[in-house]
This record gives structure tokens, C-alpha cells and sequence, in this order.
């Protein structure tokens, strides 16, 4: 084999926005104003802002993540009749917005008017709302019309949107206020099954996540799809500690339930996602102890976070740049070594040592790529190594390209990149110095030999 070159890379210490990870806008995008106060909207149609011609938001971090709830209601008004120009439109704005995005569709809410009930058609179907439900339930879920006609639902969307190149992730959402499947626990398990089944047959090629409920449910969802996430809607609920013997989800649920649902590990093949309880103004206002909120989010292995497009207190900035190099993955790598000589046809073999400074790993398949300039033209080509396997800490990587049979023969500059999913172009930034305009990044020449 010819002699390996090799290259060393310097840390870099900025916030960095990438693909799948960080802060998520909630019903709004990258450079719509913000909600005021501590309030927000969720579970309607997105009003869309006017373009302010920027990306930025004041007093919020650039995000790669969007979030839309919307009630069923909203989008089966009538039996059978979507209105898929709806996500059409959210999905459109994600993508100018430089943003994917995550959808969960919620079967209804909490208000009990029919703004945000199931939808009529379904409603004169089963009727007015039950006595001795579940306080959180608005119909009986038990009820074989709503697993159908719900789960139908479900299918649909998945015909139309599984795979879909800017739907990052599927919130499920089976039953209970705002679909965050308060009950999920008195289901019978060929109910939990179906509904659960809904999702994970519509699916399949799509990153989802599952609300921490229960064993079963929780379970299931992991025993159907290794790569199933999790999320939780409380994050930063410390009233326990400011109202003494109060219960509280950071101190009273989330750890146990973590345990409990057997869900510890399963960072290591779906995200998870974390909702603030409120939004973080609202923790600063009652004085929680930030400081112990991000660093249990990190120890739970966060890959994102929704604020609910609400803004950062700048008393905590310093702490939410802090907490945005930690969360999800950050990519450094420390050195690359490849050939000094290939041949036209053959390999070039490349080992490099990565290291993951984040919490999690990428859950997309982003392609380690390298390019090579020269004779006037440049050659992007893939590698075969699943950068999904990069968790926390170092890694050693040894891959190859394959070379072209038609290459010229000369000397090449080499640079590499994890490019987008859907295009040859660079997608992730790393922790490293030495990116170019185009986001690749430089290793230095190979000679490439003329096929025998």
C-alpha cells in the first residue's frame, strides 16, 4: 500500500447550527418575531409572519428544527378530505427557512369547544363527550371507530409524507389532551397496539418519536422500532423546589419514568426531545435553578429542544451557548490520514480519528464524502461509513472511495465533508478550523496513477 499522509485539525469553539439537533421554532420559523411574554399558540394553522429578510430572531438561536402541531380537525375536515396544502405550506417554509420539520398531529385539545375537538364529522359519529372518561380524554379511545377512523388518518399521512425530504420527525400522538397521551396506561394493549400500529406501519422511513408514558406503551413502540425517540413536554418543571412538597416532573416523574419505560438507551438510535414546561422566561421568573435543568437534559442525552419560540432571558445566555455545544452531536474531527498514491478504478483508503463533543449521535444518514480538484474538474464521491454509529466520545473511522475508471491521471487536492441528504452539497458543520466558503474542508494532495 502507498504511503498515508496525514493532516491535524484545531477545535473550534462556536455555537454551530446543524441539521436534526438544537433549538426548534414552534409555529413559526428562522426570522419571525417571537411570542411576547410567557404565552404561546399551538394546535391552529400557522399565521404566517411577513419575511423580515433575515434569518436571525433577536434574543433566540438560529435553528435547523421547526415544530407544527395542528389538530386533526384541522387538516380531515370532512371524512376522507385533507387538506394537505396545509403541511404542503409548512413544509415549504421549513425548507426556505433553511429548517426541516417536525409534525405532530394531536387528536384533539383541552379547551372542550369545538375550536379544537375532533373533527365535527367524527363527533356526530360517536357523539357528546362521555361521563367517567378520563379527565384528559374527550372520546372513549377504546371505541373501534376511533381507532379507525384515527388510524386512517394516520395512514394517509404517511402515503403522502413518509420519507418526505424536510419532514425530520413524527411526534406521535395517539390519544389525550394536545395528543400527549395522558391514559395511555388504562388502554387494552390490542387498543395500544392499533393505535401505536398506525403510526408505525405509515412510517417507516421517518424518524419518530414516542411520548414518555408507561411501560406498555413506551415498550411497544421500542419493540416495533429500535430507533424510536422519546420526548417529554416539562422539561424545567421545578416547582418542588421553590414550593416545598409540591410534585414536580423533574424531581417526581421524568427520572423515574426514564427508567421505568426503558427508555435509557434509546439516545443512541432516536433523538430526544425536550419541551419546555412554560418557556425558559417563565423558569427565570420563578427562579429555577437553570444550571440543573440543562445539565439533567444532557444527562437524559437532548438532541432538541422547543422553547416554543419564546426568547432566551439574556441573564442565561452565556448558559444557552454553553448548553447548545453540548446538545445533540458536535463534530471534531481530530486527523485525517489517506494514500498518497491511488489508481484510477481502485480505492482510496482514508482513517481519521472523529471525536463527538455533543450528547447524541446524527439519527440522518449524512455521507462522509470526499472531493477531489483537479485537471480542471473535481469528483465528489461517497464513502460507505454510517456516521449514525458516531456516538459521545472518540472514534476511529477507516473507509475508502471508490475512484473512477476515467479519473486523469495527476495530482488531486482533497477535501471533506458530511454533506446533505439530498444534494452534493456540504450540510454539517464541525468543531474544526478550516472551512471553506463552500463548507468543505482541506486535507492535501494525492497522485492518482493511470489504470494498468
Amino acid at each position: 500500500m502507498a504511503d498515508m499522509s496525514r493532516r491535524y485539525y484545531k477545535e473550534i469553539h462556536d455555537v454551530l447550527t446543524n441539521p436534526g439537533m438544537g433549538f426548534k421554532t414552534f409555529q413559526r420559523f428562522n426570522g419571525d418575531l417571537l411570542n411576547e411574554g410567557t404565552g404561546w399558540t399551538e394546535g391552529f394553522p400557522i399565521e404566517y409572519q411577513r419575511d423580515r429578510g433575515t434569518l436571525i430572531t433577536p434574543e433566540h438561536p438560529l435553528c435547523s428544527l421547526s415544530y407544527f402541531r395542528i389538530y386533526w380537525r384541522f387538516l380531515e375536515p370532512e371524512k376522507g378530505q385533507y387538506r394537505w396544502d396545509i403541511l404542503d405550506k409548512a413544509l415549504y417554509y421549513s425548507r426556505m427557512r433553511g429548517q426541516t420539520l417536525y409534525l405532530r398531529v394531536p387528536p384533539y385539545g383541552s379547551s372542550g369547544t369545538g375550536e379544537d375537538d375532533v373533527p365535527d364529522w367524527f363527533r356526530q359519529m360517536v357523539g357528546p363527550r362521555q361521563e367517567g372518561l378520563h379527565s384528559f380524554w374527550r372520546v372513549d379511545h377504546e371505541d373501534p371507530l376511533y381507532i379507525q377512523h384515527y388510524g386512517e388518518f394516520i395512514r394517509a399521512l404517511g402515503a403522502r409524507y413518509n420519507g418526505h425530504p424536510d419532514l425530520e420527525c413524527v411526534d406521535i400522538a395517539i390519544i389525550g389532551f394536545w395528543g400527549e397521551g395522558e391514559g395511555t396506561h388504562i388502554l387494552t394493549q390490542g387498543t395500544r397496539e392499533a393505535l401505536m400500529d398506525a403510526y408505525l406501519d405509515a412510517f417507516p422511513d421517518t424518524l419518530m418519536v414516542a411520548q414518555l408514558t408507561d411501560p406498555a406503551t413506551n415498550g411497544y413502540a421500542r419493540q416495533r422500532r429500535r430507533d424510536m425517540g422519546w420526548r417529554v413536554d416539562c422539561l424545567g418543571d421545578m416547582r418542588g423546589t421553590v414550593e416545598p412538597g409540591r410534585w414536580c416532573h423533574m424531581l417526581d416523574l421524568y427520572p423515574l419514568a426514564v427508567i421505568e419505560c426503558g427508555v435509557e438507551d434509546a439516545w443512541k438510535t432516536g433523538p430526544v426531545s425536550l419541551e419546555a414546561c412554560g418557556v425558559m422566561q417563565s423558569w427565570f421568573n420563578r427562579g429555577y435553578d437553570v444550571d440543573y435543568i440543562i445539565e439533567q437534559s444532557l444527562r437524559w442525552h437532548i438532541n432538541n429542544f422547543n422553547n416554543k419560540s419564546s426568547r432566551v432571558p439574556p441573564e442565561w445566555q452565556d448558559k444557552v451557548d454553553a448548553w447548545l455545544k453540548k446538545m445533540g452531536y458536535r463534530f471534531a474531527p481530530r486527523k485525517m490520514s489517506w494514500q498518497n498514491e491511488a489508481t484510477a478504478g481502485g480505492e482510496l483508503k482514508l482513517d481519521s480519528w472523529w471525536s463527538n463533543l455533543g450528547v447524541s449521535p446524527c439519527y440522518r444518514p449524512h455521507k462522509l464524502a470526499l472531493r477531489l480538484t483537479g485537471n480542471g474538474t473535481s469528483y465528489i464521491l461517497n464513502t460507505p461509513y454510517d456516521i449514525r454509529t458516531l456516538l459521545p466520545g472518540d472514534a476511529l473511522v477507516s473507509t475508502s472511495v471508490t475512484l473512477p475508471e476515467d479519473i486523469l491521471p495527476g495530482t488531486y487536492e482533497v477535501e471533506f465533508a458530511l454533506m446533505n441528504l439530498w444534494c452534493d452539497k456540504p450540510a454539517i458543520q464541525l468543531a474544526i478550523e478550516g472551512k471553506s466558503p463552500d463548507g468543505w474542508y482541506p486535507m492535501g494532495p494525492v497522485t492518482i496513477q493511470a489504470k494498468a
